[in-house]
């Protein structure tokens, strides 16, 4: 039987031609570490050793040996190879030609002893045609990776022997592409440096030739400090002179009638086939597989004449699966290009290359499209018209992969609508959308289901299903984002003993998120792929990033980012389009920004250098919401006291909100990013803007609902003003905090709240702040249904607001007597004192004085069966909460019309005032819904 293995890419067993699975990563490993020394023996110790690193598990000499009977089982078949036990450890009994790195070795040998070019380089060629990646590939450890290093450094010995003789029988044409390919990866070979330099030269490139140099040249002075050697300056210096002894040897036998009649391309017939593989492991991205069948479903008809060249543009940040969501469509849809498919990677935002420019691009092309490069004209442009003259009227498709900016891709355009482009770039290119008619496809993170799709292909279904917790926190943590989920589902694959639970722990506990996230290759190293999208913003664009990274919330308004960042709104446009065009920063609703967690993670990371700084501004973005949020609770309730605040930082403006309408949208839209903004204060020092943020918020917590969120920000109010030692504030907060329990039902500790305000305002002296405590004691009682007890905090309230308060507070407590007298069956006192408080509110045009008070008097005379007047005082107190937008009331007032309406025999009234009711404390989540469900599951009708 006929046994192959191949090394030189990914580890890969044959016999007779089939495959012969080898098991996991692990077990491929031990199989590994003795195909490097056929034939001799591997002691136990440094197998175990060449497998596990420096992280031996406990009971390796077994766990080893069951692998070596696995193997053994494995290669049954191969009656040649045997795996044989001899002290002190193991060896692996195989023909070693049976192994591609051994031939690859031999050949290579071959190739210095060989006594002419011919030989030696037909030797070389088929040393390197053994390789098919990366050795090894695929298998990570500690050893394999030094010994892949040796692997890769005698394969580019190879490549460059190889390119010597090469150059020397005058094959710099053929020659060109790999020297340039191994130039991107060696940039620092300067033997290989000047072989891309004589070819580049040969083939007529006399400038990119030049050019090479002088990128070597700035390479070492800026990383090293040194200067070309000085054969490379020589060979440069005979370049820039066009010495003879560089120029081409003559090519015996060379057939110029084997041109094409143009004397450009060398056969009219060639079709490329560039597209890279499609991706191994790919899962969802449905609906932009179809919407690209969509954008180019026209592409590469013959009769489109007088059309546009169909172009579709995906866009998205780093990491987002652009170029596996373009070669996916691509190979799916090869077939509908009868002449070809060109590809070219850009390397736009490559982390180890410069860009390619279009001229290179164009060249590439042409080289493709079999074009003899001793024909391609000198000019760039030249070239470009050449290009555009081979491919009209043929049906390719061309892929222009990680473009920096439109003006690389718009030269690489076909002039005829018989091809398709499809463009990928982290930029979203918009003039090619206004000038060529490109359709944007913009990519962003995968849905839960996809991602789990993708997990699942690449670790297993069985595994992923046996811990879903696990899984469920590599999901939240990779947030989506194609790339980190690749990093954490090829890690887990490489390591199949490994429980994904320890994957997603190492994740969830690491100091710097990123590093869980650094593949072996710069392409895939989270951080290396950030760091090349911010190379490429102006530094005015780069700063802002670092600043929105640091931003508590979910997201961030323009005028808040104006605060964080010292500039005005209209300065900081420039700089968030900047980082909304290059899919940093997403714009999700107009005027409102959010990064991907990992992306704020970044930029955390490149904040951390500046720590005064970062205060600084995160100061000023606490002003901006401290300073907005005061101005909206004013207009959310004008009788409220207002704060004495400390001047807001230089750079911060707070924004303007004309009504009161403006005012409870603005704290709609800034719910989240206040509570996340109050965290930060009371963590990091800023007590007093922690509590006065805390008084800022209370109407409209108590007006929306929000008591849990109230109840949260209040005790976060009471312990910062308690560690400030500001006494009337943590009297405040006190009471803050026992408006949010009581509506929570949360009574006692409401009382202690209230009862530690009023020591707190009689040790100061504040007899208004006593009368409010007082009136908070009363609506206490209330709730519990104990108007005896209510009455006299009330009257209390009312003695003191009379010695130190204005009309409007005299009026909120003469309301609450009227209230608690018609409680207790009083109803014509009720209507006395709430008229006199109706009065005193009107006087002070106290729109939510007024609607309590007509509450209160439609209250007193529904219970003295005056239904009409009762349903009057209702509708004008609904009325005025709708407008003022306080939804507990609002329900607190439709559960009292549905009430007078039963009463009166008006059912279907009342069913419609108590379903508005219920469908009002749902929303709320109030306790007070189930009686108001009861009324209506008692209430006839359908």
């Amino acid at each position: 039987m006929a046994v192959e293995f191949r090394v030189l890419g990914d580890l890969d067993v044959r016999v007779d031609g089939r495959t012969v699975r080898i098991g996991h990563a692990r077990q491929q490993c031990v199989l590994a570490a003795l195909l490097v020394e056929p034939n001799r023996v591997v002691a136990t110790e440094q197998l175990i050793s060449r497998v596990w690193g420096d992280e031996v598990p406990d009971g390796a000499t077994a766990t080893l040996r069951g692998y070596l009977s696995r193997l053994r089982r494995a290669l049954a078949g191969a009656g040649e190879v045997r795996i044989v036990r001899r002290h002190p450890g193991y060896l692996l009994a195989v023909d070693p030609g049976r192994v591609d790195l051994h031939r690859f070795r031999e050949l290579t040998e071959q190739a210095r002893r060989a006594e002419d070019d011919a030989t030696a380089i037909s030797c070389l060629e088929r040393a390197l045609g053994l390789w098919r990646g990366e050795a090894f590939d695929g298998l990570t450890t500690q050893w394999l990776a030094a010994y892949r290093q040796t692997l890769d450094r005698q394969r580019l010995a190879a490549a460059l022997d190889r390119n010597d003789i090469a150059l020397r029988r005058g094959g710099h044409a053929r020659l060109l592409p790999d020297v340039l390919a191994l130039s991107s990866r060696y940039p620092w070979d300067e033997r290989l440096a000047a072989q891309a330099m004589l070819a580049l030269y040969r083939c007529g490139r006399q400038a990119d030739a030049l050019e090479h140099f002088h990128r070597m040249r700035r390479r070492l002075a800026a990383e090293i400090g040194t200067d070309p050697s000085p054969p490379l300056a020589q060979l440069y210096q005979q370049i820039l002179t066009a010495d003879p002894a560089i120029a081409p040897p003559d090519l015996p036998g060379r057939d110029e009638s084997s041109a094409t009649a143009t004397g450009t391309a060398r056969d009219a017939g060639t079709v490329p086939r560039q597209l890279p593989a499609s991706p191994g492991v790919f899962a969802g991205r449905t609906a932009q597989l179809a919407r690209l069948d969509d954008q180019l479903g026209d592409a590469g008809r013959p009769d489109g004449a007088g059309s546009p060249v169909v172009i579709s543009s995906i866009g998205g940040g780093g990491g987002v699966g652009k170029t596996w969501l373009a070669l996916r469509w691509a190979h799916a849809n090869a077939d509908r290009f009868p002449d070809g498919q060109l590809y070219v990677n850009l390397r736009g935002f490559d982390p180890t290359a410069d860009p390619v420019g279009w001229p290179a691009a164009v060249r590439g092309f042409l080289e493709a499209l079999g074009v003899e490069p001793a024909r391609v004209p000198a000019d760039p442009e030249a070239q470009a018209s050449l290009y555009r003259t081979l491919v009209a009227g043929r049906r390719l498709l061309v892929v222009l992969d990680d473009a920096r900016d439109a003006a690389t891709v718009i030269p690489l355009l076909p002039g005829t609508p018989t091809s398709a482009v499809l463009v990928t770039s982290r930029r979203q290119l918009a003039t090619l959308v206004t000038t060529h008619g490109a359709r944007p496809l913009p990519l962003d993170v995968l849905p839960d289901d996809e991602a789990y799709e993708l997990i699942v292909r690449q670790v297993g279904a069985a595994r992923v299903a046996g811990q879903p917790d696990a899984v469920a926190d590599i999901l939240r943590f990779c947030g989506g984002l194609p790339l980190a989920l690749g990093i954490v589902a090829a890690r887990a694959a490489l390591h199949p003993d490994l429980p994904l639970s320890s994957v997603a722990e190492e994740l969830t506990t690491a100091v710097r998120p990123l590093d869980a996230l650094a593949g072996d290759e710069a392409t895939t190293n989270l951080r290396v792929v950030l760091s090349r999208s911010l190379a490429a913003l102006t530094p005015a664009a780069a700063e802002v990033f670092t600043l929105l990274g640091l931003a508590p919330g979910p997201d961030i308004s323009r005028a808040a980012a104006a605060g964080l960042t010292a500039r005005t709104p209209d300065e900081l446009r420039p700089p968030l389009r900047e980082l909304v065009d290059a899919h940093l920063v997403q714009e999700h609703v107009a005027g409102r920004y959010r990064m991907h967690d990992l992306v704020r993670t970044y930029a955390v990371e490149r904040a951390a250098g500046d720590p005064a700084g970062c205060r600084s501004a995160l100061c000023r973005l606490v002003d901006h919401h401290l300073h907005t949020a005061h101005a909206a609770a004013l207009l959310l309730s004008p009788q409220r006291d207002p704060l004495t605040l400390a001047p807001a930082a230089a750079g911060v403006a707070a924004e303007r909100l004309d009504d009161l309408t403006a005012a409870l949208a603005w704290f709609t839209r800034e719910h989240q990013v206040l509570l996340a903004i109050i965290e930060y204060a009371a963590g990091n020092g800023l007590d007093t803007a922690a509590g006065q943020l805390s008084w800022t918020l209370a109407t409209y917590f108590d007006r929306q609902g929000h008591w849990h969120d109230w109840a949260t920000v209040a005790r976060r109010a009471v312990g910062s003003t308690r560690r400030s030692g500001d006494r009337p504030a943590q009297a405040q907060a006190h009471r803050l905090l026992a408006g949010a329990c009581s509506n929570l039902g949360r009574y006692a500790e409401a009382q202690r709240n209230l009862l530690a305000a009023l020591d707190l305002f009689a040790a100061l002296g504040d007899d208004e702040g006593r009368a409010h405590t007082h009136f908070d004691l009363g609506m206490l009682h209330d709730r519990q249904r104990q108007p005896r007890e209510a009455l006299p905090h009330a009257r209390r309230s009312l003695a003191l607001y009379e010695r130190v308060g204005g009309p409007l507070k005299q009026a909120v407590a003469l309301n609450a007597i009227g209230w608690y007298h018609s409680q207790l069956g009083e109803h014509h006192d009720a209507i006395t004192y709430c008229r006199r408080a109706l009065a005193l509110s009107e006087q002070a045009g106290s729109a939510y004085g007024q609607a309590n008070t007509w509450d209160s008097i439609g209250f007193a005379h529904h219970h003295l069966g005056e239904y009409e007047q009762a349903v009057d005082c209702f509708r004008q107190a609904l009325a005025l909460f709708t407008e003022i937008g306080d939804r507990h009331a609002e329900g607190i007032v439709l559960d009292h019309l549905g009430d007078t309406c039963a009463a009166a025999g008006r059912t279907d009234a009342a069913r419609d005032a108590w379903r508005r009711s219920l469908a009002l404390y749902e929303q709320l989540g109030h306790a007070d819904a189930e009686a108001v469900r009861r009324k209506l599951s008692a209430c006839p009708g359908p």
